[in-house]
């Protein structure tokens, strides 16, 4: 996993991710003047590392470049996830400490992530083996949850 991107490198970033399509150093200049004052050959050098580190592919068009990235950025995150997480002399303390943190549409989210990794048939099949409240008088949806 590569380092994690630095301030300049994921706002630069950020746009490219953003826009989803290739783009230039002039575009992404353009819309970064417009929080800060930043020179063309900046943009252009961060680009270039981010070229080098592996983050963005390039095409040649003219004597410029279009850069693309080359993935998303829920994957970094994951990917900065899985690093914090690797490190810890007791992951499964980590998990329970970041889980702790999270909110409630956070938590959410996580069932939700974990649903699609297990897939519809795995789902199903524990929510028939989860036991039953005993409450005879519930209404369930047309799955009988």
């Amino acid at each position: 996993m590569p380092r994690p991107l630095g301030e300049l490198e994921d706002a630069v970033m950020t746009r490219v991710w953003k826009w989803n399509r290739p783009v230039t150093v002039r575009e992404v200049l353009e819309d970064l003047q417009q929080e800060r004052s930043i020179a063309y050959t900046t943009v252009m050098t961060v680009l270039d590392n981010l070229h080098q580190k592996g983050w963005v592919r390039r095409e040649a068009e003219g004597r410029a470049y279009r850069y693309e990235a080359v993935s998303t950025r829920p994957a970094y995150a994951a990917a900065l996830m899985n690093d914090a997480w690797s490190q810890s002399d007791n992951p499964a303390a980590a998990l329970v400490a970041f889980f702790g943190m999270m909110s409630d549409e956070q938590r959410q989210a996580l069932r939700d992530a974990v649903r699609i990794v297990q897939g519809p048939e795995r789902s199903d099949r524990e929510d028939r083996e989860a036991p039953q409240e005993e409450n005879p008088g519930s209404v369930t949806d047309a799955g009988g949850r």
